[in-house]
C-alpha cells in the first residue's frame, strides 16, 4: 500500500484520497487553487505552524484504515475526459443548481431577522451573493463552452482545439481563485460556520448546508484544476 510523503502535493493526496481534504481543511491547507506545490513548501510558508509529520502519519493512518475497510481508489489517470466532466456534472453542478436558490432564501433570512444582533450575518449575505452570482455564471461558461471542447478534443484532437480549450481553462482557473476567496472569507467571519450560543433551528440549517457547500465546491474546484484541466497537456 503506498504511503503520502510530505513531498507529495496536497492535490496529488486528494486525488488518490479525497477525504484527506478534511485534514487540509482543518489546517487550513489549500489543495485545488493552490495545492500544486509540494506539502512541505507549504508548511514552511504557513503563519501558524503545523506539524507536517503529525499531520502526513494522520493521513496515511487514516488511509490505511480506508483502505482496510474496503474502499478503492479512483484512478483518475485512467478516466476519459468526457467521463470526467459527466462525473463534475453529476456531482458538482448539479449539487449547485439545486442548492443555491433555496440556501440564498436561508442565508437572507438569518440575516433579516438576527442580522441586528450579529452583525457578521450583513457581510455573509453579501459574500454569499456574490459566490451564488459568481458560480451561476461560472457554470454556464462551463456548459457552454468549455466542456463541449474537452469531448470534442476526445473524439478529433486538434492543435486548434487544444489552445482553445488552454485559453478557457485559464480564464475558469482565475474564476475559482476568486470563489475560493470568497468561501474562506465566509468561513472566517463564521468562524468556521461555529453557532452562537442559542442559535435557533434556520441558522444550524443554514451554517449546515453552507458547511457542505464549501466542501463541495473545493472538491469541484479540485476536480478540474487538478485532473480535468490537466488531462490535456
Amino acid at each position: 500500500m503506498r504511503e503520502f510523503q510530505l513531498t507529495d502535493t496536497p492535490a496529488d493526496i486528494v486525488k488518490i484520497y479525497p477525504k484527506a481534504s478534511d485534514f487540509f481543511k482543518k489546517e487550513k491547507i489549500d489543495f485545488c487553487c493552490g495545492g500544486d506545490q509540494p506539502l512541505q513548501s507549504i508548511l514552511d510558508k504557513k503563519k501558524r505552524p503545523v506539524d507536517g509529520e503529525q499531520l502526513i502519519g494522520s493521513i496515511n493512518e487514516s488511509y490505511q484504515a480506508w483502505i482496510e475497510a474496503g474502499n478503492k481508489e479512483i484512478n483518475w489517470d485512467d478516466v476519459t475526459p468526457s467521463e470526467l466532466v459527466d462525473y463534475i456534472m453529476q456531482h458538482h453542478h448539479h449539487y449547485l443548481h439545486e442548492e443555491l436558490t433555496p440556501l440564498s432564501q436561508f442565508v437572507t433570512k438569518i440575516y433579516r431577522v438576527h442580522g441586528p444582533h450579529h452583525p457578521h450575518l450583513e457581510d455573509l449575505y453579501k459574500l454569499f451573493h456574490q459566490f451564488k452570482m459568481e458560480m451561476e455564471g461560472h457554470m454556464i461558461e462551463e456548459e457552454r463552452d468549455l466542456f463541449p471542447l474537452f469531448e470534442k478534443y476526445q473524439v478529433e484532437p486538434s492543435q486548434v482545439l487544444r489552445e482553445n480549450i488552454f485559453q478557457l481553462n485559464k480564464t475558469m482557473i482565475e474564476d475559482h481563485e476568486f470563489v475560493g476567496e470568497l468561501m474562506q472569507q465566509m468561513n472566517e467571519i463564521t468562524n468556521d460556520y461555529t453557532l452562537p450560543e442559542g442559535a435557533c433551528n434556520s441558522y444550524r440549517i443554514t451554517y449546515a448546508r453552507l458547511a457542505e457547500l464549501e466542501q463541495n465546491t473545493y472538491q469541484h474546484i479540485h476536480l478540474e484544476n487538478n485532473i480535468l484541466f490537466k488531462s490535456i497537456s
